[in-house]
């Protein structure tokens, strides 16, 4: 028996599923069937959808702050990169090793 390949379903889909799970009509193996989907995946979509049911209702989830971009630590940090990279080049270039680099 092979393997079937990968499905991709939407968002729409998933939801279907889950609150048939949820109503609680019809079994699980039932459900399975019926939407051709394994009975773990449909749990996981209804537990998905459980969980995700309270942000329905106005509570955002919580979002952690963006960290604040220090400029002058990455302009630092180019600096230091470009620095390194110059006299890695130039070294190369000595040994032969570049055929572009300055001498």
């Amino acid at each position: 028996m092979g393997r079937r390949p990968r499905r991709n379903h939407s968002p729409a889909f998933k939801a279907k599923v889950a609150v048939a799970a949820i109503k609680g009509e019809k079994t699980m193996i039932e459900l399975a069937q019926e939407f051709d989907v394994h009975p773990n995946q449909i749990k996981q979509w209804r537990d998905q959808l459980l969980e995700g049911a309270t942000g329905v209702f106005g509570e955002t989830p919580k979002t952690e702050p963006e960290p604040a971009i220090d400029v002058k630590t990455l302009h630092a940090k180019i600096g230091e990169l470009t620095l390194e990279n110059d006299f890695l080049s130039g070294a190369l270039g000595k040994a032969g090793l570049l055929p572009s680099a300055k001498r």
